[in-house]
């Protein structure tokens, strides 16, 4: 049973807050601990953190691989941002890439679950505070129909941005942050930069090749302020491509394994690299998409780009890239 904390208010009665009209009850969690490649492992203290909520339409696969509503909810609990900004990083890879953007988190409970989220959709993505460790609920009603969805019965990881929650499993214990394990060559510097096609590899085998737009696919235009963490600004001009997503699709299969846990890593000609959650290329509810952008043959940077459009920073908008990586 659920204690609630907070007795039923109908908030569209009273204020213009239609994610607060209902009952908020609290949720269990476990102790939760944090290690990997980091110089200060422990527990998680949450007395210390602020709290966040998000809003959720939950939805998971069936077993015919179609999507099933489960419910509407408000979570609110402790944000991934705040549980790890004052880890201490000491990554094993430091050496040929220094750079935090390779890095991801693996977040397990004690049944084995698994799911993953890279460093850059924790620390880099225009919407903060997006992936809470959970310790409370209150269901979205419906005001015509009164659905009371069923409640979930522990404390969860929940990513706010997906589209099918596969990555909202119960019950955390452990979180461990890691570089992904593959070694690129690294030429910092190199000029002109030019990679004529994208080797794509599943789980480290070769697993295709992407030398241009498949046929039938059209560009879209992303508006931005290309904004970098180190350099500041680069320019206010438009990014046009297609989505990444849509041009992996045919080699990349999505399903449950894939959302919860698949990560990638999208490395450029000269070595410099960044990692990417599957669920964030290919499973997100805020159109935020990341673009494959073609340059004209020869032209230095290209011949394909990524523009993360879901990004503050510049950061993981990859020149030159020659290699994308599912698993390793």
């Amino acid at each position: 049973m659920h204690e609630s904390e907070i007795q039923f208010i109908d908030s569209g009665e009273v204020t213009n807050d239609f994610y607060d009209n209902a009952e908020t009850f609290n949720l269990p969690l476990p102790e939760l601990t944090v290690g990997g490649e980091i110089g200060n492992p422990g527990k998680v203290d949450f007395s210390s953190l602020s709290r966040h909520s998000v809003i959720v339409k939950e939805t998971v696969l069936d077993p015919e691989g179609g999507d099933r509503f489960v419910g509407a909810y408000r979570y609110d609990g402790y944000s991934l941002f705040d549980i790890l900004k004052n880890i201490k990083v000491q990554k094993s890879n430091s050496e040929e890439f220094n750079s935090v953007i390779d890095l991801f988190v693996e977040i397990e409970n004690a049944s084995g679950e698994k799911a993953v989220f890279s460093w850059g959709e924790i620390y880099y993505p225009n919407d903060l505070h997006e992936i809470l460790i959970a310790d409370r609920v209150s269901r979205i009603v419906p005001s015509k129909t009164n659905d009371l969805w069923t409640l979930p019965a522990d404390g969860r990881i929940v990513a706010g941005s997906d589209l099918i929650t596969e990555r909202n499993i119960s019950s955390p214990v452990r979180i461990t942050i890691r570089s992904f394990p593959k070694s690129f060559t690294v030429a910092q510097g190199l000029s002109p930069m030019f990679s004529k096609q994208i080797a794509l590899f599943v789980n480290g085998s070769p697993a295709g090749a992407i030398t241009g737009y498949p046929a039938g696919m059209h560009e879209i235009t992303f508006n931005t302020i290309f904004y970098g963490r180190g350099r500041g600004i680069h320019s206010t001009e438009p990014f046009s491509g297609i989505m990444l997503k849509d041009v992996l699709s045919p080699d990349i299969p999505v399903n449950r394994d894939n959302l919860r846990s698949g990560i990638m890593c999208i490395a450029a000609e000269d070595g410099y690299r960044c990692t990417a959650s599957f669920s964030e290329i290919f499973n997100r509810n805020d159109q935020q998409e990341f673009l494959l952008v073609k340059t004209e043959p020869g032209e230095d940077g290209g011949l394909f780009r990524i523009f993360p459009a879901c990004d503050f920073f510049s950061d993981r908008a990859i020149k030159s890239v020659k290699e994308i990586h599912l698993g390793f």
